[in-house]
């Protein structure tokens, strides 16, 4: 699994307004629907209300790749123009470390 966290910074509430523009347009249950997707999900940090993180997570680099090329693509770019967002990237691969699950309480 392949995990991107995507930090979209913007002023005036812009990042919280393209996330909730891509929730209600539809885009990012479509994204949701594409093949290899794991997770799409939207979070705003609670220090910083000028920031909204997705965290996104892919099967593999082949689904990212089907992706990037997919016409949603070209939605979600509008949309980050629309509200002038900028972003920064983290990518992590997992690795299937199970060491840690006795920290974890279910």
């Amino acid at each position: 699994m392949i995990t991107v966290n995507l930090y979209y910074k913007g002023i005036n509430g812009n990042a919280r307004a393209f996330a909730e523009e891509m929730e209600s347009s539809g885009i990012a249950d479509a994204i949701r629907a594409e093949e290899g997707n794991l997770r799409y999900e939207y979070f705003q940090p609670i220090n910083d209300p000028e920031t909204v993180l997705l965290i996104d997570s892919w099967r593999d680099q082949a689904a990212i790749d089907a992706h990037h090329v997919s016409p949603m693509m070209k939605q979600l770019a509008e949309l980050r123009d629309k509200y002038d967002l900028h972003m920064t990237v983290e990518r992590f691969v997992s690795d299937n470390y199970t060491s840690d699950e006795k920290y974890i309480r279910n």
